[in-house]
């Protein structure tokens, strides 16, 4: 799967690793960007085209898959994260709810959507953007954990559905990066550019699951023991 001459379609390109994925298509020679945001600016780039997208929402989505029927490459990207004190907090059902909505539900939603449009087009690729919190559950991001580890599941169930019309997928996963996200948060962060770079140079390897840094690597490394106490998070501050 080549990145240059594609179409590639990013929810949540507003801002952030969205954007990054943008320019960095088209920095590989896409042939078009579809900017999937909530609320569309008048802000021009050439080569992005802002499109109004509610991952929450099927008849926005509906609209949208009529809008960029020309998609190759789909990049599951919207999410949000929402803080608890604890797992102990009575807020938590209903933050994991909120959360849930975008970032497990939204991303069947577009999959499922997208899917018949990418096995017309000749297969293409679909990213679905994951982090280390998969595998690593902070108390106060732990809602935000369960919903990337639901993700992570569905996106190995999605693979295996689509490898039937030559759609490849990929999970990517990352720790903290340096985005609106984290922004007054102290912590190593990675540049969201990077990322999107070492996405795409995996669906052009035809790779199933790239790790964006030092600190995922190691968390995956330590799933088949017990996680050590030696592994050091960044911490939030």
């Amino acid at each position: 799967m080549k990145t240059q001459d594609s179409v590639v379609f990013i929810s949540g390109a507003s801002r952030g690793l969205g954007l990054a994925f943008a320019h960095e298509a088209l920095d590989r020679g896409a042939k078009k960007v579809y900017a999937g945001v909530r609320s569309p600016t008048e802000a021009k780039t050439p080569g992005i085209i802002q499109v109004k997208l509610d991952v929450t929402d099927p008849a926005s989505i509906a609209a949208v898959v009529t809008q960029c029927g020309d998609t190759t490459v789909l990049v599951n990207n919207a999410g949000i994260a929402r803080l608890t004190s604890s797992t102990l907090d009575p807020a938590m059902i209903d933050i994991a709810r909120d959360v849930f909505e975008t970032n497990y539900y939204g991303m069947i939603l577009v999959s499922q959507a997208f899917a018949p449009i990418l096995a017309k087009n000749g297969g293409g690729a679909v990213i679905n953007v994951l982090s280390d919190a998969t595998w690593y559950a902070r108390p106060m991001l732990a809602a935000y954990s369960a919903s990337k580890s639901a993700a992570w599941s569905f996106t190995n169930a999605l693979r295996i559905d689509l490898r039937n019309q030559k759609t490849l997928v990929l999970g990517l996963h990352v720790g903290f990066m340096d985005t609106d996200m984290t922004k007054g948060f102290e912590m190593k962060k990675i540049n969201p550019r990077q990322v999107a770079e070492a996405a795409l140079t995996g669906i052009e390897d035809n790779k199933e699951e790239v790790l964006a840094d030092d600190f995922t690597r190691e968390i995956k490394r330590s799933l088949c023991n017990e996680q050590p106490m030696y592994l050091n998070p960044p911490e939030i501050d």
